[in-house]
């Protein structure tokens, strides 16, 4: 969404009218700069002109200050943070900080790009997390291997739940000190361990920020990890695997079933919540898989449909079968790959071996999914998890949150962000739209595209649109999605849920064909 060219206009005046028309020299403001409240420190600065900077071959469209600062916490620990600072002309009073992925470790220069060209003006900042990726296995998760961050109380306490919040303070009295005055509103952005990081600030820290976008959110981080293991188990036999083929034949009959339950023939399900398609109709009659001439799959065994059901079910404990996480929804099958292993190798048994038992040769096969489940939340849990439903504080400073899931996410089950809405409206006691909204993205991936819906547009405007409703007061009912890495210029648009689009146009690629009921 843009700005009205009222609404621009007049904040350029404002601007104009307050703001110094120069900036400190970026060579000397290193050490014209005092953070020892913030027991931060200055350790280099670099002036950028347009085009200097690179990153993923994308450029700094605006020219910036790049400042690099490290800020000490707990016992002897220490985290990187960059900020990027434009020249004055190009600075519109906000600042904007952005989250980490997976464990963390590195600076997201990648999004701390993207909203410094967004033309928005925002002074931008990001930090590694509070823990070092080349120290801990290059920022990854591996069966057997040591990964030295989880077996400190205080870096994993960061991770998730503190890391925005330590160097923020310090970022924005930068800010200050550099262009002499506060901004006026501060944004976040971040998206999977970023989402998590967004929902830790509306619990832990919700005076930092007016607006708060946090995409494919892993806020409830450790029965996260229970749903990669529950999906590997599974599905880890030559019998119940399910492989690629298996996984788009899958799709494709849902698809078959359900694609125009929204009144448009795109095979894309708009809401899979209404889709209603039994697996085993596609049971082959004996046990062994039915294939063409060409080896095309025509049906699934028994041990395929049961492995497709537990996916479709999601993990539930062994001696009550209460759900421990949320289910994969119809549509998302073609994204399931990485849920056969991957992801748990990655996530589940690290963390189990590292943080969880402190043994390394733990075998997650033992894993008993009844008792074993408070190990992983008291061990886990308390230091990763952010799904607390009271997030008044952050309600009552008029603070505003902004969610996206993709319905093909193949990292997340896609109604947990839905679930925790309605554990957050049950809590406050109904409608809470006027601070949190959420839009469910049909197609969509984690953080972005899904590989198998290349159609679906992946850039999704939701920066824009939390800068209106924090500074104009207009609440996001649709959101612009463009870019769909197919190349073409199809559009569409997100609704708030539970309100989906509705086709009442002619072009069906064109989001304003749509509205939202």
């Amino acid at each position: 969404m843009r700005h009205s060219t009222l609404f621009t206009l007049g904040a350029a005046l404002a601007r104009a009218l307050v703001l110094p028309q120069t900036t400190a020299d970026c060579a000397s403001f290193e050490g014209d700069v005092d953070l020892g409240d913030y027991d931060a420190k200055v350790l280099n600065t670099t002036y950028y002109p347009v085009g200097a900077l690179n990153n993923s071959k994308i450029v700094n469209q605006i020219a910036v200050c790049e400042l690099y600062a490290t800020i000490s916490y707990g016992n002897n620990d220490t985290l990187t943070f960059v900020l990027w600072l434009p020249d004055v002309l190009d600075y519109d009073n906000r600042f904007m900080a952005v989250g980490n992925g997976g464990m963390a470790g590195t600076i997201d220069l990648a999004n701390m790009m993207t909203q410094l060209n967004s033309g928005m003006g925002f002074a931008v900042a990001g930090g590694n997390g509070g823990h070092e990726a080349s120290a801990n296995n290059g920022g990854s998760g591996a069966p057997g291997t040591y990964i030295p961050y989880l077996h400190d109380p205080d870096q994993v306490q960061a991770w998730i739940h503190d890391a925005i919040s330590l160097f923020t303070p310090a970022a924005k009295a930068l800010t200050t000190a550099y262009y002499g005055r506060a901004a006026w509103y501060a944004y976040y952005d971040g998206c999977s361990t970023g989402g998590a990081q967004g929902f830790a600030l509306v619990q832990y820290h919700p005076e930092l920020f007016d607006g708060i976008v946090a995409g494919s959110p892993g806020n409830w981080y450790s029965h996260l990890a229970l749903s990669f293991l529950w999906n590997a188990q599974h599905t880890n036999t030559s019998a119940s695997n399910l492989t690629q083929a298996i996984l788009n034949f899958t799709a494709n009959a849902v698809l078959d079933a359900c694609d125009t339950i929204d009144g448009v023939e795109d095979r894309l399900i708009e809401d899979p919540l209404r889709c209603r398609f039994d697996i085993d109709t596609l049971a082959c009659n004996g046990p062994h898989p039915s294939t063409t001439s060409n080896g095309n799959i025509t049906c699934l065994t028994p041990a395929q449909i049961e492995a497709v059901k537990a996916i479709y079910a999601g993990p539930v404990r062994s001696d009550n079968g209460t759900h421990l996480y949320p289910d994969f929804d119809f549509g998302s099958e073609s994204e399931w790959l990485l849920q056969e292993g991957n992801l748990a190798e990655a996530f589940s048994i690290p963390i189990l071996q590292n943080l969880v038992y402190n043994d390394l040769h733990y075998n997650s096969d033992d894993f008993d999914w009844a008792p074993n489940v408070a190990d992983v939340d008291d061990k886990a849990g308390t230091f990763i998890d952010e799904i607390s439903p009271d997030l008044s504080t952050f309600r009552n400073r008029s603070g505003k949150l902004l969610v996206t899931q993709g319905w093909a996410d193949p990292f997340n089950a896609a109604t947990w962000p839905i679930e925790h809405l309605e554990q957050i409206e049950n809590l406050l006691n109904g409608d809470v739209s006027d601070f949190l909204n959420l839009f469910m993205v049909p197609g969509g991936g984690h953080c972005g595209p899904a590989q198998s819906y290349p159609g679906v547009p992946a850039t999704y405007h939701t920066v824009a649109a939390l800068v209106d409703w924090v500074e104009r007061g207009k609440k996001p009912e649709q959101v612009l999605s463009t870019n769909p890495p197919d190349g073409s210029g199809r559009t569409r648009k997100l609704c708030a849920y539970p309100s989906t689009a509705r086709l009442i146009g002619k072009d069906i690629n064109d989001w304003n064909s749509y509205v939202c009921e």
